[in-house]
């Protein structure tokens, strides 16, 4: 392992809340977004060498019930989550199944490779609705969040707005993603200025990141009649909807999405890297040596940055 980001999931773990002790068994090594290089390959691995740079998929599918076997192991029935069913990555090394492996270009930084896992789920949540010539808002402006902004503006959308809580967010959504325009919930009305600026119709496609029950009904308030939601921020709570407004008279498109395709989502993450429409890089804004896993932590929890990356072995 060269590099292991931390994502939302490991901050659970890390803190031992009540999502990670439903879910994990002791003892378990945690951490599920990494890059590294083989070092040694099973007897009935195809396609892999040693040498290889790879980065890797999360889900771990058991390639044979219905939804595997008609290219849906992203949602396998009987799925396992490297790192919170099997051991991780926030390790000097690791051993993983050969599915997960994706290889990757050697002149590709570590810490890039490190973060395409989450680029693909903003990637697979975008592509999902299509956003070309489309009024797009995206809320909740975390890594993923930011990456869905950039994803956006690739595919051709007409104008890009997103909101988040935290002003430093909103300006690296700005600066680093392109957005057009950045909103804080806690200063004024997201609706109204969403419907502003789209000739009082709302967003035509709205990405909801944020997993917040407050950000996700606004999410459908703020979403035209006849407009697409795609929702993965996942919340911790129950959500209450009007579905009778927001959904049934909007008739509106409604999208759930997990994780990324495997494999179509990671080659369209790296069709949009080597053209230079999205710099996967910008998702990181801090680094630490593993000795320095504490302070890491401590930063990506207070949720004003981009993506965390530790270095194993350091």
């Amino acid at each position: 392992m060269h590099a292991a980001a931390i994502c939302g999931t490991d901050i659970h773990i890390f803190h031992w809340n009540k999502y990670a002790q439903d879910r994990i068994k002791p003892p378990m090594i945690f951490g599920h977004e990494f890059a590294g290089e083989v070092i040694e390959v099973g007897s009935q691995v195809e396609g892999l060498e040693v040498g290889d740079h790879i980065a890797g998929e999360t889900h771990i599918p058991c390639e044979q019930c219905l939804l595997c076997r008609t290219g849906k192991q992203h949602i396998c029935r009987d799925m396992l989550i490297l790192g919170v069913h099997t051991p991780g990555v926030f390790s000097e090394y690791a051993a993983i199944p050969a599915v997960l492996a994706w290889k990757i270009p050697k002149e590709m930084p570590w810490d890039v490779g490190a973060v395409l896992e989450p680029v693909g789920v903003a990637c697979h949540a975008v592509f999902m609705a299509g956003t070309a010539a489309q009024n797009v808002l995206v809320t909740g402006s975390g890594p993923i969040g930011m990456a869905a902004v950039g994803i956006a503006q690739a595919l051709g959308a007409r104008r890009v707005i997103c909101t988040d809580v935290s002003d430093q967010r909103l300006e690296l959504a700005r600066k680093d993603w392109g957005a057009d325009v950045t909103l804080n919930p806690t200063k004024v009305d997201v609706v109204a200025e969403v419907r502003k600026l789209t000739d009082g119709l709302g967003a035509d496609v709205v990405i909801e990141a944020s997993g917040s029950p407050a950000g996700i009904k606004q999410a459908f308030e703020a979403m035209r009649r006849g407009g697409k939601i795609v929702l993965f921020g996942l919340p911790s709570q129950e959500v209450c909807l009007d579905l009778t407004e927001q959904i049934i008279y909007k008739e509106a498109v409604v999208y759930g999405s997990t994780g990324r395709g495997m494999w179509d989502t990671w080659y369209n993450v790296m069709a949009l890297i080597e053209a230079g429409k999205i710099d996967a890089a910008k998702m990181v804004t801090d680094r630490f040596p593993m000795s320095q896993f504490e302070e890491a932590f401590k930063v990506a929890a207070a949720g004003n940055g981009g993506k965390v990356v530790l270095y194993p072995g350091q």
